[in-house]
């Protein structure tokens, strides 16, 4: 049986994150989120930022992490 495909956002996001998963989590989510506002299409962020406040479960919980940030108000 295949597994679902998935979403390149998704897939995307996930292979971002395994490149800091060597670095302290707050530090890893901050690069994330900093390299996904920096070069990402507001409308794949924006589905990024649903899928994890869905929880969709297949996000990386970096990828999650980042996410959050991404949503929260700038200051």
């Amino acid at each position: 049986m295949a597994l679902p495909p998935v979403a390149p956002h998704v897939r995307l996001a996930n292979d971002i994150a395994a490149q800091f998963r060597h670095r302290d989590p707050a530090a890893a989510a901050a690069e994330i989120a900093a390299h996904i506002r920096a070069f990402w299409d507001p409308r794949m962020r924006a589905r990024l930022i649903e899928d994890a406040e869905a929880g969709h479960g297949g996000l990386d919980p970096l990828t999650v992490s980042a996410a959050a940030l991404l949503a929260a108000p700038a200051r």
